[in-house]
């Protein structure tokens, strides 16, 4: 059985293509990098996108797909193409990461991502929807620039809660719906384990890294702009900052679909930083 994987050097990807390999699966990548970097040893490359993954898919019994977040005018329409190719090359399950909340969020995805599911509904493959919330690699672009500077955190929204997931559960959820039975037709949505405020996250990513990190509250603007300075673009830095006024007033649940699938719960957020020790630690 040969499974493809989409977006194979992506935050969820490339771990979805390590759990299958170690799972003694053949796995083909398909990647705009051709050199596939940061992949395993043992992956069949395909560099391409999913415009032209009609090659791709010869010989491929199972799919992790990766909907189109970047363009989310054009999203569900590729989702139907991709998925009619699928269906004709013999693909017989496909699994789809439509998670709403990324590392790039625009305006417009939370729609665009239920097309991209009801496209491959349509399609007559057996399928799987994969639905992560806030994804805690976020903190690597929002937090981790001034935790390796001056082991500080700074943040608007301060009591708002949020439930950041590891990216690893994500993938470990997804790799138990390609291989598994008695995952078709579902859609779990995916959450960490713990509903933290901004305050509390940033004692947790401390915690796991082995050090007090403190915490200084922004304003609106003051978020803003250093998100822009992160190198965020100022509408989507106003898109996550909007999401986060929003939890502010309506809090984000703990979900449990983790736990159902995985058996086991899903990783705390000091559990991530600690697997991301690195990130947040000054150069030499």
């Amino acid at each position: 059985m040969t499974i493809l994987v989409t977006g194979a050097t992506g935050t969820v990807g490339r771990i979805v293509v390590d759990r299958l390999l170690r799972a003694g699966q053949r796995v083909r990548a398909l990647t705009r990098d051709p050199a596939g970097a940061g992949l395993p040893d043992g992956v069949e490359l395909v560099a391409g996108d999913l415009a032209g993954a009609a090659a791709a898919l010869d010989g491929v019994d199972r799919v992790y797909y990766l909907a189109g977040m970047l363009a989310p005018e054009t999203a569900a329409e590729q989702a139907r193409a991709f998925a009619r190719r699928a269906a004709e090359a013999g693909v017989t399950r496909v699994v789809t990461m439509t998670g709403v909340a990324v590392t790039v969020r625009r305006p417009g995805s939370y729609e665009m991502l239920l097309e991209v599911e009801e496209a491959v509904e349509a399609s007559g493959l057996e399928w799987t929807h994969v639905r992560p919330g806030e994804f805690a690699a976020n903190k690597l672009d929002l937090w981790a620039p001034s935790i390796r500077a001056e082991g500080v955190v700074r943040s608007a929204f301060p009591d708002a809660l949020g439930v950041p997931i590891h990216e690893a559960d994500i993938a470990e959820v997804a790799v138990a719906a390609l291989l598994e039975g008695g995952h078709a037709g579902r859609a779990y949505s995916l959450s960490g384990p713990q509903a933290l405020s901004h305050r509390e996250q940033a004692a947790a990513i401390g915690d796991g890294l082995g050090r007090s990190l403190r915490f200084e509250p922004l304003t609106y603007g003051q978020a803003r702009a250093a998100c822009i300075t992160a190198g965020i673009p100022a509408e989507i830095a106003e898109y996550l900052l909007g999401y986060q006024a929003e939890y502010a007033e309506e809090p984000p649940a703990v979900l449990p679909d983790v736990e159902r699938v995985l058996g086991r719960p899903a990783r705390t957020l000091a559990e991530w930083a600690a697997d991301h020790r690195a990130d947040f630690t000054p150069a030499a």
